[in-house]
């Protein structure tokens, strides 16, 4: 990152978080404290495995123990009292701030610790309505909740954790240890999505399977795709060389076999400091429908990042890449990402927006009640963003077959072909006006460059040059 954007991002991010009420940072105990001791005597009887995790931490090494994370001051919403003392069982980001400030700065600025803003999302209505219904019924939710959005979504994106007036925790948002949980105290964000409670290893952390809890699947398949990449065959061939429970981890210096997503997204680098804003490295957003820059989406959701722009970004990425790649091999594969960016926005999201937006006078109102609906949620949501994805990470076989060969066969074959019945219906239902409008709309994007194939239109050279390239092939191949 360039030093300038550096300190301004940090100076932001370090006003917006102490607006927020995060506590000074606490001295380490000298010697365990009295408090901490008598937790332990007892959850070695009753959960012992928790305290033989802390045990192998550097908490312990440290002397802080049970009460140093789990104490709570008198006033905080899901305080009560146990063995005389006040606890709360989160331990939310202002509790790891005491210590561990300017992480939490970096993860409270990220969009990790935004991911429980999904709640009330076009996702969130599939599960909570179309998917599932309001029969979980608990004391926070006495009309009910979605068990589809309580152990799907909410799990990783995070719960909006209810206390209950006895000071218990609602059972439909506690256990949860979603990126973006919103906690009882205001705060966003679990840092023990990813440092897993009570032992906090550096080295989970940095396995990559850490990062699949929630980064795979139809949508979002990260880890599969690192785990088809040449990173994660070479991760795989070498972990035992990775010296991953290292505390300096610099990638080229401390390690060279391969990279993980936390190399790439977080680690340090012979000139960048560790971040745990994940976004700081990212030159494109892929989530939307349509690519954008990682900056936009950052106004949209009023991070402090905002003021860092892509190009920015992307030398944070190459310094990554630099470790084990020349310039010129860097500056290849971006040229190829960006080239599947510009492929996949031209051809399949912006006209499908526009079909999609001439469509609406013709389909019912409820969201996904038209076949369309479907059809091009998962064109976007889950092929465009597998291609996107897996162009970002060097995954062919997830760019092709899973990304633009679905996207391909699922807009001739599904999107145009239920467009044209929408069309059909309209013209004999007296919405004939509605209907020319989206008849000419799809004329239009069929006779485009990108889809004009489609009507036989293919220019008659480049008609001209596919037959020769098939009849050498068949020449070379066939007996």
């Amino acid at each position: 990152m360039k030093r300038t954007s550096n300190i301004i991002f940090s100076m932001l991010a370090l006003m917006l978080i102490q607006g927020s009420g995060l506590a000074a940072v606490r001295e380490i105990p000298k010697d365990m404290t009295e408090e901490s001791t008598k937790c332990i005597s007892c959850h070695k009887k009753s959960t012992p495995s928790i305290v033989q995790q802390w045990g192998t931490s550097k908490h312990h090494g440290a002397n802080v123990g049970c009460y140093e994370c789990h104490q709570a001051e008198e006033g905080d919403p899901d305080a009560f009292t146990h063995q005389k003392k006040l606890i709360s069982i989160i331990v939310s980001p202002k509790d790891c701030a005491d210590c561990h400030e300017s992480a939490v700065i970096e993860m409270t600025e990220s969009h990790h610790a935004k991911a429980g803003r999904i709640l009330g999302s076009l996702d969130n209505l599939l599960a909570e309505v179309i998917e599932g219904n309001n029969g979980l019924v608990t004391p926070g939710f006495p009309e009910g909740n979605s068990a589809a959005a309580v152990n799907g979504c909410w799990q990783c994106h995070g719960s909006q954790v209810k206390v209950l007036d006895d000071g218990s925790l609602d059972p439909a948002t506690w256990p949860n240890t979603g990126i973006g949980r919103i906690n009882p105290d205001g705060t966003e964000g679990a840092c023990s999505a990813c440092h897993s409670r009570h032992a906090f290893s550096v080295e989970q952390a940095r396995n990559p399977e850490n990062c699949g809890k929630c980064h795979m699947g139809p949508d979002h398949p990260q880890i599969e795709i690192y785990e088809e990449s040449k990173h994660g065959i070479a991760f795989h061939a070498n972990k035992h060389k990775m010296n991953m429970d290292s505390s300096k981890w610099v990638v080229g210096e401390d390690y060279d076999a391969a990279p993980t997503c936390a190399t790439c997204h977080m680690s340090a680098t012979r000139k960048q400091p560790v971040t745990h804003d994940v976004g700081l490295r990212i030159s494109w957003n892929n989530r939307p429908a349509v690519s954008i820059r990682p900056e936009v989406s950052d106004a949209k959701m009023g991070l402090a990042s905002a003021s860092i722009n892509w190009e920015t970004r992307r030398d944070n990425m190459k310094d990554v890449c630099s470790a084990c790649h020349s310039k010129s091999y860097t500056e290849a594969f971006y040229i190829q990402y960006d080239g599947l960016i510009d492929l996949y926005n031209g051809k399949y999201a912006l006209p499908g927006l526009e079909l999609m937006a001439a469509a609406k006078p013709l389909l019912k109102p409820a969201k996904f009640s038209n076949k369309i609906d479907w059809i091009w949620f998962e064109l976007w949501h889950h092929e465009g963003r597998r291609a996107r994805h897996a162009a970002s990470m060097q995954g062919p076989d997830y760019t092709h077959w899973h990304g633009t060969y679905d996207l391909a066969k699922h807009f001739y074959t599904k999107m145009v072909p239920e467009l044209e019945h929408l069309i059909d219906e309209g013209m004999h239902n007296g919405q004939e006006d509605a209907a020319r409008n989206l008849q000419a709309k799809l004329d239009e994007v069929l006779n485009s460059d990108n889809h004009k194939w489609y009507l036989d239109k293919l220019d008659p050279e480049e008609k001209a040059k596919r037959a020769k390239a098939a009849a050498e092939f068949k020449a070379r191949y066939d007996d």
